[in-house]
């Protein structure tokens, strides 16, 4: 029998190792902060230059002849300053709008409703006689992004957002709270750790359905049509299932790589490390914004040796492999990838994985002293199979994030699954196949159930009638996708040093 301590026995041993390691995290975090604000930009400078040096000295002069050639494919887009640049480069004219969450927080939206040299239609205006009326479609990112993932890609016809406006489509992009476009609130400053005390709980309850609600209002229309990535689609699973009356505003919701309760990430070390204690994170972040110095490396590191960084931490982390994605794209793709959220909604995700159940944000955290804490306590789900909404899930054979089986017994029995083979998780944003494998699901559940000349209930009665299909997109030969025509597969991420 085990000695037991006073106090020392409190914790279990790969508590405190967590505990250990967390204050060295805060130690770390805290040194790249002080950092980051010390640094003054001909430092900056100097860092970006040596690193573009040794990896141009390290690499191939194949390699470099291709980055060189390539360079105006992707720089324009990885050095676009916002989401208006990002459209623009493509002849796209881009609404900003802002909307004022019921709790405070002012949320930046974007409007993409003019195919190009369209600019001067009136579309969806309060006067029927005037102008045209046009389908809303909305779009939402996924956790530590903004709207700008969506069009950041290196050609045209692979951006989702440009496809719907060409398609007639009036297309709206939202963006959560504390990221670049929706940094401000009525109540609280930024430099508070009152304003990024949110989790996934307030994008539910607010965010999603005070955007949605301002579109609606702005355009005129009864519904909209609702299309998520990643997180984007979490958080309308949990808004659908807390908000009955929102289930008649919207009359498809398509979720591309959908989360809900993911099994846990690749590496056995940090799995077992945020399953042991989620708030560990609060340790070693704090409780304002997450990986707040994720900017400074971006702006020290020569972009190829950046690229490589990030790969090697989706690699560690998930087990991604980014074969999908052409080296191009991410040049001119990783630069947009991170966005600021709080430490809170990423403990959140913690605490869902950690209990493998879609559940609110857990406040109390658990008593070592009380075994038996469920006997007395239990956090409130997300009641999924309640939505109404006709559902159609989009998701990849090679996604270590989706968990297919468990997902579709808590969603209702109408929804419909997809499967795309050899997909991870961010090929539905970026990978060189998209169109031909992502949209034509995407452009299918529109036309079935955004139809505008049939009313939103009979679309409904048709999807309920459907039963529960899980169909697997398989290319015929079974193998990944190669680069298009003019694609180079022997640049960077193949020539270029393994250090990265």
């Amino acid at each position: 029998m085990a000695v037991h301590i006073p106090f020392i026995s409190r914790l279990h041993f790969c508590e405190y190792f967590a505990l250990v390691l967390s204050f060295a995290l805060v130690a770390l975090e805290s040194l790249i902060s002080v950092i980051t604000l010390a640094l003054p930009t001909p430092i900056i400078s100097f860092c970006y230059r040596i690193t573009r040096r040794l990896f141009n000295q390290l690499s191939s002069p194949t390699a470099r002849r291709n980055r060189e050639r390539k360079k105006g494919v992707w720089s324009a887009i990885a050095n676009a300053s916002d989401f208006t640049e990002l459209c623009e480069l493509y002849g796209y004219y881009v609404e900003e709008h802002i909307v004022q969450t019921k709790d405070g927080y002012l949320l930046g939206l974007h409007r993409l409703a003019w195919r190009r040299g369209e600019e001067g239609v009136k579309v969806n205006t309060a006067n029927v006689k005037t102008g045209i009326r046009k389908k809303v479609v909305y779009l939402h990112h996924g956790l530590m992004m903004n709207s700008e993932v969506w069009v950041c890609l290196s050609e045209r016809d692979r951006c989702l957002p440009f496809a719907l406006v060409e398609r007639g489509y009036d297309v709206w992009l939202g963006n959560n709270r504390g990221n670049k476009y929706s940094k401000k609130c009525v109540h609280a400053a930024p430099t508070s750790t009152a304003f990024w005390n949110f989790s996934m709980d307030q994008f539910a309850f607010h965010d999603i359905p005070d955007s949605i609600e301002y579109i609606l209002s702005t355009t005129h229309q009864p519904s909209l049509s609702y299309i998520g990535f990643s997180q984007g689609t979490a958080q309308a699973f949990a808004t659908l299932s807390i908000h009955p009356n929102l289930n008649d505003k919207i009359d498809v919701f398509i979720a591309l790589a959908p989360a809900m309760s993911p099994k846990g990430l690749t590496s056995a070390v940090v799995d077992a490390l945020v399953k042991a204690s989620p708030d560990v994170l609060f340790l070693a972040f704090g409780r304002r914004a997450i990986l707040g110095s994720a900017t400074m490396w971006q702006s020290i590191l020569y972009p190829p040796i950046f690229v490589r960084l990030i790969d090697s931490s989706l690699r560690f982390l998930f087990g991604w492999t980014g074969r999908n994605i052409t080296p191009d794209q991410k040049l001119a793709a990783y630069p947009h990838l991170y966005s600021f959220t709080s430490t809170k909604s990423v403990v959140h995700w913690f605490q869902i994985i950690r209990n493998g159940v879609f559940q609110m944000y857990d406040d109390e955290a658990p008593n070592p002293i009380v075994s038996n804490r469920s006997k007395y306590y239990k956090v409130a789900k997300f009641p999924t199979k309640n939505i109404r909404t006709p559902i159609v899930l989009v998701y990849g054979g090679s996604d270590s994030l989706v968990d297919i089986k468990v997902m579709l017994a808590e969603l209702p029995r109408h929804t419909i699954a997809k499967e795309i083979a050899h997909y991870e998780h961010l090929d539905f944003l970026w990978a060189s196949s998209i169109d031909e494998l992502v949209f034509p699901h995407v452009f299918d559940a529109l036309d079935e159930y955004a139809d505008p000349g049939r009313d939103l209930e009979s679309r409904k009665e048709t999807h309920f009638k459907t039963p529960v299909r899980h169909l697997a997109r398989l290319p015929d030969s079974g193998a990944l996708p190669g680069p298009r025509d003019g694609d180079d597969a022997g640049d960077e991420s193949s020539s270029a040093p393994t250090c990265f």
